[in-house]
């Protein structure tokens, strides 16, 4: 197995939550894992919707700046500290591992053309 253990989520910065629900779910068919089943989707900031091994992320950003809050892909790694140490040896930049939840550590970095990943344990 090599250090990523494949691509896990994709993150697209949204600004209507609603409309993007309707827009993937009612017209591409896509059902949302988390949370499901709610009527309005409006106040929910983090939305899962299910796409076969990757999960399509809608994450709520009011204030989108264009050019900075671009698609991100998320990779998930075995041991995120072993990842993080291996890929900044071979030069891959990376902010410092954070913990947005308690069941959560992700490193964000850049690809060399400046487009978005990160790698989450």
């Amino acid at each position: 197995m090599g250090l990523t253990q494949g691509l896990t989520k994709t993150i697209l910065y949204v600004q209507d939550m609603n409309q993007q629900i309707d827009f993937y779910c009612n017209k591409l068919e896509l059902a949302v894992k988390s949370p499901a089943g709610l009527k309005n989707y409006s106040d929910q900031v983090w939305v899962e919707l299910g796409t076969g091994e990757c999960t399509l992320v809608l994450h709520y950003n009011g204030e989108k700046k264009f050019g900075e809050d671009r698609t991100k892909l998320a990779f998930s790694v075995h041991d995120i500290e072993t990842a993080y140490k291996t890929l900044t040896e071979r030069g891959v930049e990376l902010s410092v591992i954070r913990s947005p939840s308690p069941d959560l550590k992700v490193a964000s970095g850049f690809d060399p053309e400046g487009n978005p990943f990160a790698i989450h344990q």
